[in-house]
Parts: structure tokens; C-alpha cells; sequence
């Protein structure tokens, strides 16, 4: 194992622990009655949204000083800081709850997602779904590893699955907003089994698990916190994750916003999905 690997590990198993305290926060606010606010359209926040996003970004400072961090309820304000903060080598981006529309409707698909982006690359994620406790970690590289915790840690590798019939592909869409990409490409693939999920990171983690095997994002919505952390880990696992081009993400980009949508899939799968997104117009 090189040197950077044995780094990215220590690295990696602080994060969990991060995460972990997050979850602890997020979950004690699920168990209660608690206020919904709107930061905008569609746009639902919570105290759980708030506190795990201190905590996360304190924590990460703290670990890592000197790193960037980007989250989702403390981006700066100022397009030029954001620029300032994405173009640093390392960057971590943070999205304290992934789900919170599952969060508020008491569903349980959401999840705390930390991702480290290096030279605008993702190279290591953690996704912690808080009703179970199962973390899913993993980074990337010459010795990549991906693998799932149980609450009680007990750790296993994970793998995604070996699926290369889209005709015997399950994909995983939104329960709130699906994009009309997705219904295009599934007739076009022949695809029959269509499972609706809540947040990003669960979704992927259906991947990174083998449960599911493809999942593909139209070009409004999500934002570079959104893919990060379920990126790095689904690539350690075997799978392939671009925009709808093809292309992969740049996280350092100056734009938070993910404007040329997603495609993430077991790696087996992927060529035949790009070329249903562009037969269906989507790049």
C-alpha cells in the first residue's frame, strides 16, 4: 500500500467518525417533533439540516486545517469566494442531510454525505444513512476500497453488480422530482424494474450495494455536495459515474450547480445509458 493510500485511510476513518457524530445529531431531531422551514421552492430545511452541518464543518477544520470546505448550509454568498474555495486543491463538500423532503416526511431515505474532492476529482466519501447507522465509505485510486459499516462496526467490501443487460437493470429514480430524461431513456433501454428513492446518497448506495444498477439525473437541482462523497464511493466499488456526456465531474468548477445532470452506473452499463441519453436528446 503507497503512502498516500495509508493517508487517505487515516483520513477516511476520521471522516466516518465525523459522520457518525452527525448522524447521532440528525437522528435525535427525527425522534422529535420539529419545524420545517423553506430556504426556497421545493426547498424544505430543518434544525437537523442546521446543527449536522455545524458540527461537520467545525470537525472537518479542526482534522484538516487548511482544507477547503464547501457545505450546503454555509456556502458563502459571494460567487467569488465559492470560486476561491473550489479552486484549492483539496476541497471537502458537505451535504449535512441529503433528503430532506424524505427527512420531513418521515420516509427515512436520507443520509449524511461527506466527499473530499483533490485537484477536482473525487478521491474519498463517506454516506451515513442515520436510520440504520450503515456507513458506506470509500476512496479512490491504485489501491481503492469501498466498504460498508454496521452500526456495531462490523465492516464488509462491497461490490456493484455485475449487470450488463439493461433489459435486467434496475434503476433507481426520484420520489419527487423526476426529470424527464429518466422516462425517455427507460422505454429506450428496455428497462422493467424502476425503484422510486429518496436523496442522492441513497440512491447510489442501492448501487454501491448491488440492490440497484443504474440512476441517471436530469440537469436541474443538484449540486456538487449532492455527488461527492456517493462518486468516490461507487468508483472504489467498481461503478462509473459522469455527467450526461459522459464527462466527468469537475468539482472545481466556480458553479456549485450540477448543470449537466448525472449518470451513474455498475461500469457495465454505462456506454449502453450515454448513448440512450443521447439518443433521447439529453446531450
Amino acid at each position: 500500500m503507497s503512502d498516500n493510500s495509508r493517508s487517505m485511510d487515516r483520513e477516511l476513518e476520521e471522516v466516518i467518525r465525523i459522520a457518525r457524530r452527525a448522524g447521532e445529531v440528525v437522528r435525535a431531531v427525527y425522534a422529535t417533533p420539529f419545524t420545517v422551514e423553506m430556504k426556497g421552492p421545493n426547498d424544505p430545511v430543518t434544525r437537523a439540516d442546521r446543527e449536522a452541518n455545524e458540527l461537520i464543518c467545525g470537525a472537518l477544520a479542526a482534522s484538516f486545517p487548511g482544507d477547503a470546505i464547501l457545505a450546503e448550509e454555509s456556502v458563502p454568498t459571494d460567487p467569488a469566494e465559492v470560486a476561491r474555495l473550489t479552486g484549492r486543491e483539496r476541497v471537502w463538500f458537505v451535504d449535512p442531510l441529503d433528503g430532506t423532503r424524505e427527512f420531513t416526511d418521515r420516509i427515512g431515505e436520507f443520509a449524511v454525505m461527506i466527499g473530499l474532492a483533490v485537484k477536482g476529482r473525487a478521491a474519498l466519501g463517506v454516506v451515513l444513512t442515520p436510520v440504520d447507522g450503515v456507513v458506506l465509505a470509500g476512496r479512490v485510486g491504485t489501491d481503492r476500497t469501498a466498504f460498508a459499516e454496521e452500526e456495531g462496526g462490523a465492516r464488509r467490501p462491497v461490490t456493484v453488480s455485475d449487470v450488463g443487460d439493461p433489459r435486467k437493470a434496475t434503476i433507481v429514480v426520484s420520489r419527487s422530482h423526476r426529470p424527464p430524461i429518466v422516462d425517455a431513456i427507460i422505454p429506450s433501454l428496455g428497462i422493467s424494474s424502476v425503484v422510486p428513492c429518496g436523496s442522492v446518497g441513497v440512491k447510489i448506495s442501492r448501487l454501491v450495494l448491488g440492490k440497484a444498477d443504474l440512476y441517471v439525473h436530469g440537469t436541474v437541482g443538484a449540486k456538487r455536495w449532492d455527488t461527492s462523497a456517493p462518486e468516490a464511493i461507487l468508483v472504489a466499488a467498481g461503478g462509473r459515474f459522469s455527467d450526461l456526456g459522459g464527462a466527468p465531474i469537475d468539482y472545481a468548477s466556480a458553479d456549485i450547480r450540477l448543470t449537466t445532470g448525472i449518470v451513474a452506473t455498475n461500469g457495465a452499463l454505462h456506454e449502453a445509458v450515454l448513448a440512450a441519453v443521447r439518443g433521447a436528446g439529453g446531450k
